[in-house]
């Protein structure tokens, strides 16, 4: 797809067998060059109307990580350009630099050099000395290319971890968790952990943390979404495999929408079905 698409989901209940009402886009962003993917959307809390959408276009060579205003018109200075196939991106709020500076950050997956990026919005000033290497235990490079990512908040102890997927994985640890920590030599993102089951049918992509409740669900595509704890101090057993045959083949994406208490949803989208 060219362009990323922002709808407002009404969310209706319905069976199975009833057919789900369309959605309209209520914007569509200025049309990128090669392959846009993922989206992911910064909300300036002062100036809410100087939010920022993220959105990775995807090439091995010139891809990028583009911003968007809210019209969809493209922040060329605010857009990173050059990048070896840009997978995913995520934001976090409150990346504590220092004893008396915090920063909202951007991350994304850099597909071909086998790492993520770490930006600080909205300046977006590099944070990571030119990209933290993931799955670097690995001899396969097929395991080393990271795909999807999400990050999570410690909402206790405010710390800030990726949770990063990869094209090809082992059926169990295909994830691996990174913890970003910064000291006076810099920011550095250390393992915490290796989870997470695969079927082994297809890959693992699309990744989202709740982290006011501490889930974090992904799609095992042509399988179901399954979800584990996001903190890794409670474990990695599997908590639920949910969705199995609701989708055809690609679960692409998912989302957490929030509300007030403990209510929300998980938003899936399903690529063949165009729903």
């Amino acid at each position: 797809m060219k362009y990323l698409s922002i709808c407002v989901f009404a969310l209706v209940l319905a069976s199975c067998q009833q057919s789900l009402p369309e959605i309209k886009p209520t914007l569509v962003t200025e049309k990128l060059p090669h392959d846009s993917d993922d989206p992911a959307i910064w909300v300036n809390k002062n100036n809410p109307e100087q939010s920022i959408i993220f959105g990775t276009d995807k090439d091995e060579v010139n891809g990028g990580v583009y911003a968007f205003d809210l019209e969809g018109k493209i922040i060329e200075e605010k857009s990173i350009k050059g990048v070896s196939y840009p997978n995913n991106v995520d934001v976090e709020y409150g990346f504590k630099l220092n004893d008396s500076t915090f920063t909202d950050i951007m991350a994304y997956t850099e597909r071909e050099k086998h790492q993520i990026r770490l930006f600080s919005v909205p300046d977006m000033t590099p944070l990571d000395n030119g990209g933290f290497k993931v799955f670097e235990d690995e001899t396969m490079v097929e395991m080393k290319r990271p795909m999807g990512i999400s990050l999570y908040k410690n909402p206790i102890t405010g710390a800030i971890s990726a949770i990063v997927s990869r094209k090809n994985g082992p059926t169990e640890g295909y994830l691996y968790q990174y913890e970003f920590v910064s000291d006076s030599t810099g920011v550095k993102a250390n393992l915490l952990r290796k989870f997470g089951k695969f079927s082994g049918q297809k890959e693992i992509e699309a990744i989202a943390v709740d982290d006011a409740l501490g889930y974090v669900y992904y799609s095992d595509e042509g399988v179901g979404i399954r979800k584990y704890y996001a903190n890794p101090a409670k474990g990695n057993d599997e908590i639920a495999l949910f969705g199995q045959n609701l989708f055809k083949d690609d679960i692409e994406g998912i989302a957490i929408a929030t509300y007030s208490g403990d209510n929300g949803f998980i938003i899936v989208s399903n690529q063949q079905a165009h729903t």
